[in-house]
């Protein structure tokens, strides 16, 4: 008897068959349903460690499965099985809570890669893998980006992390690849801005000797580094048109070519992309594909600016010291409680980078044990007094900027709430949301 027992979903018996024989092969008892009421019956009376659905089954959607699953055994991962090319059903699949998908004809490569990852999740220690000393805060949007990761790092979908710079959208790329079943494999972050457009093909997917001037041997591309691990692609925006069209089909198909190569190569790649960008805004005005962005952006996750979590700051800022400190080997500073102020009061155009670049010259310019908030030389971006209640919004313009910056927001959220007759599902999707990301702003905010 093996450890682990599999669920497969599909009325066709003679891929039922196919499954059943791959997954014996791999020391992985099985169990089998033509529908959705004898997967129910199943999953009632049975412990699995993972589950294979397709798509069209004789009693419904597998769609509705998954989401029975989600609910009622929601530490059971549950790849989907789809018609060859439907990217938007296996992204709809992915977005209801599949842990991956499969296109038909099955590659039976592809399928112990995405078994060998799922299995991976029945691990305890996956499940109790922790963000708390890395993603440092205990602001509600903290809480709320920890509790995230955990649930996305099941997935293999991709995710899209969006943010301004030096908001920690790599900190958070790393914590999800951290706490995912692909942890023991290659994390490989990659500044999309960063690389020559003549060699960037040549960088993702490598090239063969000869290919073309300076091919001097073979060379493996960043989808090869990153195998079986997670790819980071950071400014995203910045890929150009080209090469964002051989993305698409390396994502979709799971398969990539080298330059100069005649045969395509199977990848095991989770992709996660992030930038400081409106991406939306670059799909309407035509400067980045919307199937890619549909396809990149499963599932989004949006970092806070620090000055949304002002409490953070000074666990940010002791965490900050320690650092600095520890590397120099010099006496570890206090931050007084007016520098503590001054930086609760300051805007962070740059974020947390911009409180670690402060805090590190200030240790290099001060001499002493207590910095003050002259030490730290901040420009005068700080916020004034809230505007009171019956400010007009010109008076809040000269207020704090981010009072300001929420209430119109609070507004634009509320008028749509209204059009949609509090609809939070027809409201997210009028405002470009996701219903989750709605949900945190609806809280932040106060309108719940």
């Amino acid at each position: 008897m093996s450890h682990y027992l599999a669920l497969i979903v599909d009325d066709e018996p003679d891929i039922r068959e196919l499954l059943e024989i791959t997954l014996n092969r791999m020391k992985i008892d099985t169990l089998s349903a033509e529908n959705i009421a004898s997967a129910k019956a199943l999953l009632q009376d049975n412990k699995f460690n993972l589950c294979l659905t397709d798509m069209k089954l004789p009693d419904g959607d597998g769609l509705g499965l998954v989401d029975f699953i989600q609910t009622q055994h929601s530490h059971l991962p549950v790849a989907v099985i789809t018609a060859h090319g439907n990217t938007e059903t296996a992204v709809k699949a992915m977005k209801t809570g599949a842990f991956d998908f499969l296109s038909k004809p099955v590659d039976l490569q592809s399928l112990r890669q995405l078994v060998n990852s799922a299995l991976k999740l029945s691990s305890p220690a996956a499940r109790e893998r922790r963000s708390r000393d890395t993603l440092l805060g205990e602001s509600e949007a903290m809480r709320y980006i920890r509790s995230k990761i955990a649930k996305v790092a099941r997935s293999q979908a991709p995710v899209f992390i969006s943010g301004e710079s030096g908001s920690g959208k790599e900190l958070v790329a790393r914590q999800i690849h951290k706490q995912s079943p692909r942890n023991d494999q290659p994390f490989i972050a990659v500044n999309c801005g960063a690389i020559p457009h003549e060699l960037v093909e040549s960088e993702f997917f490598g090239h063969k000797k000869g290919s073309f001037t300076g091919a001097h041997s073979d060379k493996e591309g960043l989808f090869q580094a990153a195998e079986g691990g997670t790819l980071f692609l950071d400014e995203v925006g910045d890929l150009p048109a080209a090469l964002q069209v051989k993305l698409l089909r390396a994502i979709q198909e799971k398969k990539i070519r080298p330059v100069g190569g005649y045969q395509e190569i199977s990848t095991d790649v989770r992709i996660l992309s992030a930038t400081h960008q409106d991406l939306a805004k670059m799909v309407q005005e035509g400067h980045f594909r919307q199937d890619l962005f549909y396809r990149i952006n499963v599932i989004e996750l949006i970092v806070p600016p620090l000055r949304e979590r002002r409490e953070d700051i000074p666990k940010l800022a002791q965490h900050f010291l320690e650092n600095i400190t520890g590397k120099s080997g010099l006496p570890k500073p206090k931050l007084s409680n007016d520098a503590i102020t001054a930086l609760k009061q300051y805007l962070f155009p740059g974020n947390v980078r911009e409180l670690e670049n402060i805090l590190e010259r200030a240790i290099a310019l001060f001499d002493g044990d207590i910095i003050e908030s002259t030490d730290l030389n901040l420009p005068d971006l700080v916020s004034p007094p809230s505007p009171s209640p019956s400010s007009k919004p010109q008076d809040q313009i000269q207020g704090s900027l981010e009072n300001y910056l929420e209430e119109i927001e609070k507004q634009a959220i509320s008028e749509a709430l209204e059009q949609n007759k509090w609809n939070k599902t027809a409201t997210a999707k009028q405002l470009g949301l996701t219903f989750r990301s709605l949900r945190y702003r609806l809280k932040k905010l106060g309108l719940e």
